[in-house]
C-alpha cells in the first residue's frame, strides 16, 4: 500500500506555551519511515483523561504550543525504514505510551517520551515511530478495540499484575466504569479474582454486573462507601484497589484494604493528591504503588493474557475522525462506560 506525501491530522494549538490548546483539524506532510523506523497508517484512536488535561493545559507537554493528541492508537504498517526486523508491512499494531520504556523500571526522562505528550500522538491518518515502540495487536482485536489498550489497559494490567501480583481468588475494588476500571474488572474477572466496583450511576453498576462484578456500591448514595466494601467482603476488606480517584477517593479506599492488600495509585478524577499515613501501611503489611502506564514488556504481557483469556475491551461508542471534537465533549462529560473510540474509517 503506497502511502500518500500528506494527510489529515487533529493538532492542539495555543498561542505561546502556557494555558488551554484548541483541537484543529490540519493538513499535514507524512513522514516517510528513516532508520529503524515504521509507517503506520492509523486505523483508530481512544481517549483518556490525560488528554483532557492535555488539552486544558494541566499536563506537562514541555514548550509547545502545538501537538497531536491522543496516546492510543492502532493500525496497519504501511512501510518500514532500513534495519527494521520487528515488524513488516502488513503487521496490525499499537504505540506504547512511552516510547522509551522498553522493560523493568523506567529510564530518568522517560515521561518525555510519551505519546500525545511531549511526543505527537495518534489523532492522525499516519503517523512515523521507532520500531522499538510498537507491538502486535492480540489478533482477537479488531483496530477499534485495540486501540483502546495502551494506557488504560496497561495501566490496569501494571497495577493488578506486575505491582499488584494479582493472585486467583483476591478481590479487587475498582473506582467507577472509565477505561482504567472496565480493563481491572475485565482483567479480575478472567484471572478468578471477585471485583467489586463503585459508580454514581445505578445503570453502569447494572452493566457492570453483567460484565462480570460480583459486587456494586453507589457512591453518591453511600459517601462512606468503605463500609459495605467491608460488608461485602466479611469484615475482611479488599486485596487490591485501583485508585483512580485521587484525594476524595484515597481516605474511602485506605479503609478498605485488606490486611497485606495492595493498592495502586492512579489518577486524580476528583484532584491528583492526598496522604497515605504511614501506619495505614505499616500495621496492615499492606502497599502502595504509584503507577503511570507501563513498559512495553508490560504490554505485551497483557495482550497474551488478552489473547490467551479472549478478552474484548468495553467501548462506549465508536466517533468518526471527523467529528473527533464530540469525542472530547463525551470523554469530558462522563456519560460513558469504558472506552471511547476515534475511527479513521469512517
Amino acid at each position: 500500500m503506497a502511502a500518500p506525501s500528506t494527510q489529515k491530522q487533529y493538532r492542539l494549538v495555543r498561542t505561546g506555551t502556557q494555558g488551554p490548546f484548541k483541537l484543529e483539524l490540519v493538513d499535514a506532510p507524512v513522514r516517510a519511515p528513516g532508520p529503524h523506523e515504521v509507517l503506520v497508517k492509523v486505523h483508530a484512536a481512544s481517549l483518556n483523561r490525560r488528554d483532557i488535561f492535555v488539552m486544558q493545559g494541566g499536563y506537562n507537554v514541555g514548550e509547545r504550543d502545538s501537538l497531536v493528541p491522543l496516546s492510543d492508537g492502532a493500525g496497519e504498517v504501511v512501510a518500514t525504514g532500513p534495519g527494521v526486523t520487528r515488524f513488516h508491512v502488513g503487521d496490525r499494531v499499537a504505540g506504547i505510551f512511552f516510547q522509551r520504556w522498553l522493560s523493568g523500571r523506567p529510564g530518568p526522562d522517560f515521561t518525555s517520551s510519551a505519546l500525545g505528550g511531549q511526543v505527537d500522538g495518534m489523532l492522525t491518518q499516519y503517523t512515523t515511530l521507532n520500531e522499538q515502540g510498537l507491538v502486535r495487536l492480540p489478533p482477537n482485536l479488531s483496530y477499534e478495540e485495540g486501540a483502546t489498550l495502551p494506557c488504560a489497559g496497561v495501566t490496569a494490567w501494571n497495577g493488578l499484575f506486575t505491582r499488584g501480583h494479582l493472585q486467583r481468588g483476591d478481590t479487587v475494588l475498582l473506582e467507577g466504569t472509565g477505561g482504567v476500571s472496565s480493563f481491572g474488572l475485565l482483567f479480575a474477572v478472567a484471572a478468578g479474582a471477585k471485583a467489586i466496583i463503585t459508580s454514581s450511576h445505578d445503570g453502569k453498576l447494572e452493566r457492570a454486573l453483567a460484565l462480570g462484578a460480583t459486587g456494586t456500591i453507589n457512591y453518591k448514595k453511600t459517601p462512606d462507601w468503605e463500609i459495605p466494601v467491608r460488608e461485602l467482603t466479611h469484615g475482611l476488606g479488599v486485596d487490591q484497589i485501583l485508585e483512580v480517584g485521587g484525594k476524595d477517593s484515597l481516605p474511602h479506599a485506605l479503609k478498605s484494604l485488606a490486611v497485606g492488600g495492595h493498592i495502586a495509585l492512579i489518577g486524580g478524577l476528583g484532584g491528583f493528591g492526598g496522604d497515605i499515613p504511614a501506619m495505614a501501611l505499616l500495621s496492615t503489611g499492606a502497599t502502595a504503588s504509584g503507577i503511570y502506564v507501563g513498559s512495553r514488556a508490560d504490554f505485551e504481557a497483557m495482550n497474551a493474557f488478552i489473547a490467551q483469556h479472549h478478552i474484548k475491551p468495553v467501548v462506549d461508542r465508536v466517533i468518526p475522525f471527523s467529528d473527533a471534537k464530540a469525542a472530547f465533549a463525551l470523554m469530558q462529560s462522563d456519560a460513558f462506560f469504558g472506552k471511547i473510540v476515534i475511527s479513521m474509517e469512517r
